[in-house]
């Protein structure tokens, strides 16, 4: 969000757009969301990310109201919106499929609703060609579908959803149909509409990297449960579990006892293994734990580094080149792997290091963040 300032969850005076209250969802003996409770504000791009099965669709559809809650009630603009029909609601959903009618032109498509509405032809004309503009699609306006591209087709299918003006848009995996250069560009453009539009997107996707991107707030959901909803540099920077840390980019996870000791804790994990120090602001007060750190806070180096807070020797087992990235896999006394990301600044520069090279791997005591394990 280019709006720094943009936090409604933050006021305690913010009424939020969309509250889920005590919400579960059974499937006969299956619960597929079980007693959630989550705010959703006003012009928020929201995310639900979680692996297949963990209910993100389901909180979606009953959004929509193509499903109904078991127990508890949901709100849309202070409304309970559960017992009204799916055409009565303030809100659209768009389909991964996109759903298009193939005989009807671009214009014709995104004027369906509108018609069906009963709207004035000139009112129509209007809207239409307004999101025509919105979308980057005045062109194609007399195309049928099958004459425009993916991403084109992607933004025929927004331009439709946003016609009616909904105060809420859902948006089920959107770009899981694109190519991966394709899908960056249009998270661009995802967002750049979102913003002049100003309607609340909810958007469910199990791609991490398109819900860093896109939204204002991540939460990432596990058995019918919101384990931590939050912004993406919160949920990456400071996640509340392992599940969070381990489902959000690349993590190293290492298990051990934590004490504490100044302003910090020191971490015993293992036999005739150095102890580590953490310094960590989640509240965490000690005892059996994992410390989080993110393979590009990991330094790797010949020689052993001066005032390292933490630093273990070990062997280089794998190297992954991404380009503009280096990963190390280094493996330490007890076979444990650990990942240090180095970026490779220079065009053909040679490695630093290759297999079997001995190296150290340290790290600063603010770098990992110490979970209580669940």
């Amino acid at each position: 969000m280019s709006d720094t300032d943009f936090e409604p969850w933050n006021d305690p005076n913010a009424e939020p757009l969309i509250h889920f209250q005590n919400v579960t969802k059974r499937f006969g003996d299956f619960t597929a969301i079980d007693d959630l409770t989550i705010d959703i504000y006003e012009k928020e791009f929201f995310a639900l990310l979680g692996p297949s099965g963990c209910g993100k669709t389901t909180l979606m559809r009953m959004l929509a109201g193509f499903e109904n809650p078991s127990e508890g009630n949901i709100f849309l603009a202070g409304q309970d919106i559960v017992p009204i029909p799916p055409n009565r609601r303030a809100v659209n959903m768009m389909f991964q499929s996109y759903a298009l009618f193939p005989h009807l032109s671009i214009w014709d498509n995104i004027a369906f609703g509108l018609k069906r509405d009963k709207m004035s032809k000139d009112a129509v004309g209007e809207r239409v060609e307004e999101m025509l503009r919105l979308t980057r699609l005045e062109q194609f306006a007399r195309r049928k579908p099958h004459q425009i591209s993916g991403g084109q087709r992607q933004r025929v299918a927004l331009a439709r959803s946003l016609a009616k003006a909904p105060k809420l848009l859902l948006l089920d995996e959107p770009l899981g149909a694109l190519d991966k250069k394709l899908r960056i560009d249009t998270q661009f453009e995802l967002m750049d509409i979102q913003e002049s539009t100003g309607t609340t997107f909810v958007i469910v996707t199990h791609d991490q990297e398109e819900a860093m991107t896109v939204a204002s707030r991540v939460a990432v959901m596990d058995h019918g449960r919101i384990v931590q909803a939050s912004t993406p540099a919160e949920i990456y920077e400071a996640p509340n579990s392992v599940y969070v840390a381990d489902f959000i980019g690349d993590v190293n996870i290492i298990e051990g006892y934590a004490e504490k000791s100044g302003d910090g804790f020191n971490l015993t994990w293992g036999e005739s293994r150095p102890i580590l120090k953490a310094e960590t602001q989640n509240g965490f007060a000690g005892g059996n734990c994992a410390l989080a750190i993110r393979p590009e806070k990991v330094s790797v180096t010949a020689e052993k580094p001066e005032d390292a807070a933490n630093a273990i020797k070990g062997k280089v087992h794998d190297i992954a080149y991404l380009g503009n990235l280096s990963t190390y896999h280094v493996e330490i006394p007890g076979g444990q792997i650990i990942k240090a990301q180095t970026a490779n600044t220079r065009r053909l520069s040679r490695r630093s290091f290759t297999w079997e090279d001995d190296v150290w791997l340290s790290w600063t005591a603010t770098a990992g963040v110490l979970l209580a394990e669940l």
